[in-house]
């Protein structure tokens, strides 16, 4: 019986309109490449990691660590469209594509999100949620939404709040987390598909599968203290926090 080699990619694009060089930028006297790099390496199922980058600065910095890194096109308009140009020189039969501004991962999130295509053949791509618990999140339009069919099937995401509570019914809204599994045909094929409408209007790369009829499994994650190991960095402001929490937590 074949076991699927499953490999850990890191997308990290060097130019970043917020924050400039962002995986680079230090943490508490770490790149925060990594940071998400070792902790990626903590993680039970991956068999490989490395860091799929445009810069060689970023190259220089990951092999300074002893970490993998390959440099690709500087022109891929997602971090999807990255991970297949190397993907597609990788012996991998599923790739996870790990956030690169995401410096405190929780390694059972990888675990969690292989979990589904390791235990159905049915399942090509899948992602993470959380249960949403701040009212302020669920209006901010940078806490992307995920409603899911019977099935765990994702039916939709949006930057706006989903379902809409028209009716006083108790119901849970869950954060989509980026965290995503794919069986490498399947990644392959993604980066071929033309874009699409729902894409473009709510500037979220998963509607461009869901439009063209793929289905996207969606599985809730039980990692506690998400407010840390779900925590991203996107601003000067972000990183100065993401150093408090290091601190706080006492972080190595």
């Amino acid at each position: 019986m074949h076991v699927p080699i499953v490999a850990g990619i890191i997308p990290a694009r060097y130019g970043s309109t917020r924050l400039p060089g962002k995986p680079l930028a230090l943490i508490a006297g770490k790149p925060m490449i990594q940071r998400v790099y070792e902790r990626c390496m903590e993680s039970a199922v991956l068999a490989s990691v490395c860091v799929a980058t445009d810069d060689q600065r970023v190259i220089d910095a990951v092999r300074g660590f002893g970490g993998q890194a390959v440099l690709t096109r500087r022109d891929h308009p997602s971090g999807t469209d990255r991970i297949a140009e190397v993907v597609r020189t990788l012996d991998a039969d599923i790739i996870v594509n790990i956030q690169g501004d995401q410096p405190f991962i929780d390694p059972a999130m990888i675990d969690e999100v292989v979990g589904p295509l390791m235990a159905d053949s049915s399942v090509n791509i899948s992602t993470l949620m959380y249960r949403i618990t701040s009212e302020e999140d669920l209006a901010n339009p940078s806490v992307v939404k995920v409603v899911v069919d019977l099935y765990g099937n994702a039916l939709y995401f949006s930057r706006s709040l989903i379902p809409y509570p028209r009716e006083a019914i108790n119901h849970a809204v869950y954060e989509h987390v980026g965290t995503y599994a794919y069986r490498r045909e399947t990644l392959l094929q993604l980066a071929m598909l033309p874009s699409t409408t729902l894409e473009r209007a709510e500037s979220l790369e998963q509607l461009r599968w869901l439009e063209h009829g793929l289905r996207v499994r969606v599985v809730e994650s039980l990692i506690p203290d998400r407010g840390f190991s779900g925590f991203s960095v996107d601003t000067p402001e972000d990183l100065a926090r993401a150093g408090n929490m290091v601190l706080e937590r006492a972080v190595s």
